[in-house]
């Protein structure tokens, strides 16, 4: 009766370790297809690039200039300003 309890035990600690592994692989997978961080409207450093250079896209500057300016406005949409 022992070792049944037992292994039925483990079957269920396994289960529901793998439940636990299973949500966690989901929000892992959100995060790696660069979905936007729900806290303060926060952008991806992908997404971040994207928006900064379209709002750079025809800008008559240098290009250390314009690589500055990329460089704070990335970092400002990751932080969600």
């Amino acid at each position: 009766m022992k070792l049944v309890s037992v292994i039925a035990m483990t079957g269920l600690m396994a289960l529901a370790t793998a439940g636990a592994a299973e949500a966690q692989n989901q929000t892992f997978g959100r995060v790696v297809q660069g979905q936007p961080a729900p806290l303060q409207n926060a952008m991806t450093q992908s997404q971040a690039r994207k928006a900064c250079s379209q709002e750079m896209r025809g800008a008559r500057e240098s290009k250390a200039s314009i690589n500055q300016k990329m460089k704070n406005c990335v970092g400002q949409k990751m932080q969600g300003n």
